[in-house]
């Protein structure tokens, strides 16, 4: 039976510039960049954490034809499709002040809410980010 998740995927529209926000400003790290030929494979995950992955995949081949990657990408750029991901942080406000120091747009500043402390963002291309530090 399925035992774990290895990999999720969102959609980016821009490969680059997804490992700018992604690596440079959230602190991520690659896990796997590999050119397939029909398409860029490329994977990042949270430092220490090599065994899940997130896909930052382009709308196209060969998952989808031309008119239907078009479609995804209208969408994605109006906010209408974006995926979503969830982080921890041992302290919400602390990653808070140091994204936002960094440029991050927020969506969400830091709540206190029955679970911890969260907070939302979304990036460059609509995707929908939140993390939170969860009550000891």
């Amino acid at each position: 039976m399925l035992n774990a998740i290895t990999i999720s995927q969102i959609f980016v529209l821009d490969q680059d510039q997804a490992l700018d926000f992604y690596v440079g400003k959230l602190g991520l790290e690659v896990h796997t960049d590999a050119d397939l030929g029909f398409m860029r494979w490329l994977t990042i995950n949270v430092p220490g954490q090599p065994d899940r992955e997130i896909l930052l995949e382009k709308p196209g081949p060969p998952r989808m034809d031309e008119a239907t990657a078009e479609q995804v990408r209208d969408l994605l750029t109006k906010g209408a499709m974006g995926g979503s991901l969830f982080f921890a942080s041992d302290d919400c406000r602390k990653t808070y002040e140091t994204l936002l120091a960094q440029g991050v747009e927020f969506t969400d500043e830091p709540t206190e809410r029955p679970y911890g402390i969260d907070c939302g963002l979304r990036d460059p291309f609509g995707n929908s980010i939140r993390f939170s530090q969860p009550l000891s």
